[in-house]
């Protein structure tokens, strides 16, 4: 008999150490797909190196001067169509250029106004929003307005400028890269500042 109660006795305890043993790897196993439950990291992007401002004037035969960052330079524009005292601002190391393209006015600024309108809101298909500032310098009869265009859209910054009478200039941001408004951000607001600054040292000539 008591040989019998041993060997129940011997049973139950192995029984419970395999009863435990399972709780132990069950826990475990919970453990180690916590582990595995990585989160992703953020989508990062290169630091990029921005050059110091420093400004030059543009000043040629063209009626209007004004001032431009140094590690700019300036070509015209030489496409088909293409007129006298339209140049591009090249921002190189950025792959980004304003194109700039100069009008006289012969009672037909409202058509200047009205195109460069259109130019700007064919933009507001992919855009998150737009914004509109005045520019106005009653001292050098320097008058625009500045269209800045959030989101993923070929150009991002716009604007015109004109004496109201005989003058009529349009500016137009273009990265020579597919738009990304994320990755483009930093660089986006570093030439913001450039192009700013060529418009508050903006004059004309005559």
């Amino acid at each position: 008999m008591q040989p019998l109660i041993a060997f129940k006795k011997k049973y139950f305890s192995h029984l419970l150490f395999y009863f435990y043993l399972a709780i132990l790897l069950t826990v475990a196993s919970c453990g180690d797909d916590e582990d595995l439950n990585t989160i992703p990291k953020p989508k990062g992007y290169f630091k990029i190196a921005l050059p110091a401002k420093t400004y030059i004037k543009y000043d040629s035969i063209c009626p209007f001067t004004f001032y431009f960052p140094q590690y700019a330079n300036i070509s015209y524009d030489n496409n088909k169509g293409a007129e006298p005292c339209w140049i591009n601002l090249n921002f190189t190391p950025f792959n980004a250029t304003l194109h700039i393209s100069y009008k006289e006015v012969n009672n037909n600024l409202k058509t200047y106004l009205d195109d460069s309108r259109e130019f700007a809101i064919k933009h507001q298909i992919k855009a998150v929003s737009m914004t509109e500032k005045v520019i106005v310098e009653d001292k050098k009869k320097v008058y625009g307005l500045v269209y800045e265009i959030d989101g993923n859209v070929a150009s991002s910054l716009q604007f015109y400028l004109t004496d109201s009478t005989k003058n009529f200039l349009r500016g137009a941001l273009y990265f020579n890269v597919p738009p990304n408004s994320d990755s483009l951000a930093p660089v986006l607001s570093f030439i913001k500042t450039d192009i700013y600054k060529l418009i508050q040292t903006f004059e004309w000539k005559r």
